[in-house]
């Protein structure tokens, strides 16, 4: 206690001592003024320490696919965007597989309903591994999750954050780029096959792009039921590989395939699946038998071309015949849509979807399905990967992979010099060449000086430099 108490007094003594009558020259004030002198400095330096203590890091950065504006391929571009934040009731997935839907072409076009507002980040599909959880989310995912998703946007990136509900545990011997094939094109397939016409042995199906993801999955599916016939249409370029996996009855080109199947078969099919909308509405309606169902589930004959064209968005809906449903009544037919982006985000149908994927991967694990990927892409690659896509050259799901290398761009020739430019450049060294010459001839000049001046110099130090004045200037004087 004795030891705690004397050392502030030794202090007290010490800051409080006044000069010594022998240091009347103030040197002792002076030492006092140096010794807060001194402790404010330090306490100025923990001041700076503290502040760059409190400096906040700058924002992770991620790359992402970026739209810029609706149009065309050049509006697609990787940027750099800060890593998302994760709110109560979502995970943040460090994204390993992405997938291309013909949505996303749509997306960019500008052609689809409530378009985003740009710049936005693209993709409705991705998989990856859980990094973080929110608050609310409880014990239904955690941290090392393999997950799969479904975001509204923001699914091509490194790191994206999405709501609990729109996320689904993928199986252990799953791969991340099988997750991204089969979730979005197994989920239309399902719904359409076994909720929305009821598949049942013995009837007859008539698929459209076939050779596609979405009818990829509509051909395994289908092939689960006994005594299916499958009309498989695409283009004739497809027909070999698809015929090479001899799940497809019959491949027709897509250029008159009401004709061929009237040849194969008068009374017409059970079901039409129709993704492509516009005047083939008309066609597949009108290939139904009695009892048959017809279902829209997408609008490709929309992308036409590289940029929006509101010729062809309004053509597609021109040439869909108005069915009353007096006339359904007759003829004893049905019509009916599917839309899963509705379905999911706007018509709350989250448990729903949840329930089916489950169902999938079931059938996954069984060996009943198996997704068939076409191709994986880098992120900065994805401008080719989409026109792949919008040229209908895939067989089957198109993935994105942010962990593969880009290919190498090739190399652009030089262009060649215009006359007027050459004449000019000619003309810049010409003078180039003049301002050498001219400084080495005042380089020169001034070697010269120099000299002479030096000379100077060395006789001015000649002079007396005791103040007297020489004989040449007392006469100059005088």
């Amino acid at each position: 206690m004795t030891e705690t108490t004397e050392v502030p007094v030794a202090v007290a003594k010490s800051e409080t001592k006044t000069p010594s009558p022998t240091n009347e020259n103030g040197h002792a004030e002076e030492a006092v003024v140096e010794q807060t002198t001194n402790g404010t400095g330090d306490e100025k330096v923990a001041d700076d320490a503290k502040k760059e203590e409190k400096k906040e890091d700058p924002p992770k950065e991620m790359r992402a696919v970026v739209l810029t504006g609706f149009g065309g391929f050049k509006n697609v571009k990787i940027l750099k965007k800060p890593e998302p934040s994760v709110a109560a009731d979502e995970v943040l997935i460090r994204v390993k597989a992405c997938g291309l839907n013909f949505q996303d072409l749509m997306v960019r076009l500008g052609a689809i309903d409530s378009p985003p507002k740009t710049p936005t980040i693209l993709g409705f599909e991705c998989a990856g591994e859980i990094e973080a959880v929110g608050e609310e989310v409880g014990d239904e995912f955690k941290v090392g999750d393999r997950v799969v998703a479904l975001p509204e946007y923001r699914a091509w990136s490194e790191l994206v954050t999405v709501s609990k509900r729109y996320v689904y545990k993928i199986p252990d011997e799953m791969t991340y780029q099988d997750a991204a094939a089969i979730l979005i094109n197994y989920l239309v397939a399902y719904i359409l096959l076994f909720d929305l016409v009821s598949l049942r042995e013995g009837k007859s199906l008539l698929l459209h792009s076939v050779g596609g993801g979405v009818g990829q999955a509509l051909v395994q599916l289908a092939r689960t039921v006994p005594n299916v016939t499958i009309f498989g249409v695409c283009s004739k370029s497809k027909h070999e590989a698809l015929s090479a996996t001899g799940l497809i009855d019959h491949l027709i080109d897509r250029t008159d395939y009401v004709n061929e199947v009237r040849k194969i078969t008068t009374e017409g099919v059970d079901i039409v699946l129709d993704c492509l909308c516009g005047e083939e509405c008309n066609r597949g309606y009108g290939l139904l038998k009695p009892m048959g169902k017809y279902i829209l589930y997408g609008s490709s004959n929309v992308v036409t071309g590289e940029t929006k064209s509101f010729f062809s968005v309004a053509r597609s809906w021109w040439q869909v015949d108005k069915v009353s449903p007096i006339k359904l009544f007759d003829e004893n037919k049905s019509l009916s849509g599917f839309n899963l982006r509705h379905l999911l985000y706007q018509q709350d149908g989250s448990e729903y979807v949840r329930s089916t994927v489950d169902k999938i991967f079931g059938l996954w694990k069984d060996g009943k399905v198996k997704p068939v990927v076409d191709s994986a892409w880098a992120l900065e690659d994805v401008a080719e990967a989409m026109q792949k896509l919008h040229d209908r050259k895939n067989i089957g799901k198109v993935v994105l992979d942010p962990a593969l290398e880009p290919k190498p761009k090739p190399a652009t020739p030089a262009k060649s010099k215009s006359k007027k430019q050459s004449s000019e450049d000619k003309k810049s060294k010409d003078d180039g060449e003049k301002k050498v010459e001219n400084g080495e001839t005042n380089g020169e000049e001034k070697e010269e000086e120099a000299v002479n001046g030096n000379g100077e110099a060395a006789e001015s130090e000649e002079k007396p430099t005791n103040g007297d004045a020489t004989e040449s200037e007392k006469k100059e004087s005088s």
